[in-house]
């Protein structure tokens, strides 16, 4: 499988410029990916910076023949002129989809603090090689250190509840109701910006040892080697320097199948750089 992830900030450049197409354009040369994972997708928000009143999950349709496209939104609500808004992650992918599920993140009250409600967006595709892989992307509160830590602790929940129910399916059912059989399974991704670097404790409660435990990718198969910065590079309005805080993680059961990760420094398509792997 050949996965990219990507922070697009409502598809922004550092030269203002909103352009989803150039930015699928620029993915499709860094990798054939077989799945697609975007956070910050706007739909009919024209008051950003740089503009974004349409609707960007309809034209990553559009963009991405062949593909599947599952949007996810963290923020729905109606402007005062009664417009639908939304905003939150993206998965697209040409591999066979099994299901689809959007899991709300915990969003506790942290008063006097900026921020805004989150998800988790999952997908479980068929791969020819690694067979069904849960694909999880996500994208972490900011600005709330106490809302973060309370959603990094669900995503782990959440990894740990799947891992049950492989080792303990609920009654089967062939009926053709909602109730017939899912598919559980180990092998799981997650990935996104996690808005930490990973000495804060909120990467280490996804990493920690135990049930439910995720590996970082580019640790895997760089050791102890700074991670390659993933944000701040090109666009220094929220820090001051280069820091890493997007991600791919893996299942205990995927840990020995990451063949290859890369970030691409280069681009300034987005205010975060987009991160590459492959899994076999």
């Amino acid at each position: 499988m050949k996965l990219l992830c990507w922070n697009v900030q409502w598809f922004r450049g550092i030269d203002g410029l909103v352009d989803p197409a150039r930015v699928v354009a620029h993915a499709r040369s860094l990798c054939d990916f077989d799945v697609l994972c975007l956070q910050e997708v706007a739909v009919n928000y024209p008051r950003l910076e740089g503009g974004a009143g349409h609707d960007q999950s309809r034209i990553l349709e559009d963009l991405l023949p062949g593909f599947r496209v599952f949007f996810g939104s963290a923020v729905d609500e109606w402007s005062v002129d009664g417009q639908r808004q939304q905003f939150g992650n993206l998965i697209a992918t040409r591999l066979p989809v099994v299901q689809v599920q959007h899991h709300p993140l915990p969003y506790p009250a942290d008063p006097g603090v900026r921020s805004m409600p989150r998800m988790c967006s999952e997908v479980t595709v068929r791969d020819p090689l690694l067979g069904p892989v849960r694909v999880m992307t996500t994208h972490l509160e900011f600005y709330s250190k106490h809302q973060r830590l309370a959603q990094a602790k669900a995503l782990r929940a959440l990894h740990v509840q799947a891992l049950a129910h492989v080792l303990g399916p609920p009654e089967s059912s062939d009926d053709g109701s909602p109730f017939q059989t899912k598919l559980h399974t180990a092998h799981a991704i997650l990935c996104g910006d996690f808005n930490v670097e990973t000495h804060e404790p909120e990467f280490a409660v996804l990493v920690e040892p135990g049930v439910g435990q995720f590996w970082d990718g580019w640790s895997l198969l760089n050791g102890n080697a700074p991670p390659a910065p993933t944000f701040r590079i090109h666009d220094r309005t929220y820090g001051p320097g280069p820091i890493t805080c997007d991600f791919v993680l893996v299942s205990d059961s995927l840990k020995p199948k990451v063949r290859r990760i890369a970030v691409d420094a280069e681009t300034q398509l987005s205010d975060h750089q987009p991160l590459f792997v492959e899994i076999i």
